[in-house]
């Protein structure tokens, strides 16, 4: 599957919607988890801000990949960033998009009130 790095560096990021378990089926509640570390999965959604767009991302993390409070308003750093396009068909109709997925999602709130070094 096609993945596509994401440049983060000259955009704004901050969390529109705080974390939540990203649900796998939804007729059963069941939450998804990484095929590979078995890691819980959540999904951020993150204003993106950049080339003077604003975008909504819902953003993929694995639980153990978002560190700080994530609360709304908060600027975040994307470590990672993907896109993936995405397509399936169900009921005869045809769907597409492009999901998102960090490797981790750090909160910059810390960093912006430590003071500076002189």
């Amino acid at each position: 599957m096609r993945q596509i790095p994401v440049d983060t560096s000259a955009a704004t990021v901050m969390v529109a919607k705080p974390p939540q378990p990203k649900v796998k089926d939804r007729r059963s509640g069941e939450v998804a988890t990484d095929a590979q570390t078995g890691a819980t999965l959540m999904t951020v959604d993150v204003m993106f801000a950049a080339n003077d767009e604003v975008e909504i991302l819902s953003v993929t993390v694995p639980e153990t990949g978002i560190s700080g409070e994530l609360m709304m308003g908060t600027p975040v750093a994307l470590t990672g960033l993907i896109a993936r396009p995405w397509e399936n068909e169900f009921n005869g109709q045809k769907r597409h998009g492009i999901a998102f997925r960090a490797v981790a999602v750090t909160s910059l709130a810390a960093d912006a009130s430590k003071p500076k070094a002189a």
